[in-house]
């Protein structure tokens, strides 16, 4: 059933509320963007031109119609006639909670407010805004334009019917719900990054690899089939015909190996130094935009591939 939301606010024009305009925008619907600084208004058009060619090719669309956009610095203004808001400020429990109490003292008592926080929990974000029963966590991943994939964590008072209609939204929007059953710090998707992160800088803190060794290693192994099939899946095929029985009895065994190290390292001077030395390298000269763009054009070309496999795995 198509979503009836068709005018959006976007509160906050960073990378990702640029993202969710650009996305939304790519799909026909009328988005009203809010940021205090009203120079954000030219950055965002600049972001928007840059990455539309990679939407349009995505989305299949002809063209972009910058008519359906406005931006505002007034919060009212932003969210009084919107059915649908998706908010995109820096995480922080205190700006956040107030800011949720600002919109839902604003905006229309049933119109839907989603964060896109990566990791707090939206009891806490949403316990001073009005109504909070349409409250809820809509966290995307960056280039939000191009991937597909957003987590829905309801909070303690979170209704199921504006869960329904958020979701209903978000595929409208050419998106992939994935519902997490209840609150959790981190999410779903960040927990494992952050997992991978961690152990990562323990690697490059104590000289086992450098920061190009530990990507490429993810780029040419995991990465590949993690594109296609997640972790589960693919830990069963590594089971043989018996698949995940025999792959936990065969490699169970290694849980109980000191393998992992999940407690960070303390981020010091040195292992700073290193890492920013490390991925400059890694950049070789190319500005942020240029690796931006080489990132979207891959991504774009890969999700095409991938629909041809995908609709045969699932």
């Amino acid at each position: 059933m198509p979503s009836k939301i068709t005018k959006v606010a976007v509160i906050g024009t960073g990378v990702i509320g640029a993202g969710w305009i650009i996305r939304i925008l790519a799909h026909n619907k009328k988005v009203i963007a809010f940021d205090k600084d009203l120079k954000q208004e030219k950055n965002l058009t600049k972001e928007i031109r840059r990455a539309w060619p990679f939407a349009k090719k995505l989305f299949n669309k002809k063209k972009l119609n910058l008519n359906k956009l406005k931006f505002v610095n007034k919060l009212e203004e932003a969210v009084r006639e919107v059915d649908f808001i998706q908010e995109c400020v820096t995480e922080n429990y205190s700006l956040k909670t107030n800011l949720m109490h600002s919109i839902g003292k604003y905006a229309k008592p049933n119109a839907i407010i989603s964060s896109s926080s990566s990791g707090l929990l939206p009891s806490r974000i949403y316990s001073k805004c009005n109504n909070p029963k349409r409250g809820m966590i809509g966290h995307p991943f960056n280039p939000v334009y191009i991937l597909p994939g957003v987590e829905i964590v309801p909070g303690g008072k979170t209704q199921k019917s504006y869960i329904n209609k958020a979701k209903s939204f978000y595929r409208s929007i050419s998106m992939n719900p994935l519902m997490v059953k209840k609150e959790l710090p981190g999410y779903l998707a960040d927990r494992l990054q952050e997992a991978l992160w961690r152990e990562a800088l323990h690697i490059v803190n104590e000289g086992y690899a450098s920061t190009e060794d530990l990507d490429r290693a993810i780029e040419d192994g995991p990465g590949l089939r993690w594109s296609l099939m997640g972790v589960f899946l693919t830990y069963h095929l590594a089971g043989g015909k018996a698949g995940m029985k025999h792959m936990l009895e065969q490699f169970g065994p290694a849980l109980k190996l000191p393998w992992t190290k999940l407690k960070a390292p303390t981020l010091t001077k040195k292992l700073s130094q290193r890492i920013i030395k490390g991925t400059k390298k890694q950049a070789r000269g190319k500005s942020i935009e240029k690796i931006s763009n080489l990132r979207d054009e891959y991504l774009v070309n890969l999700l095409k591939m991938r629909k041809k496999f995908e609709t045969k795995l699932r």
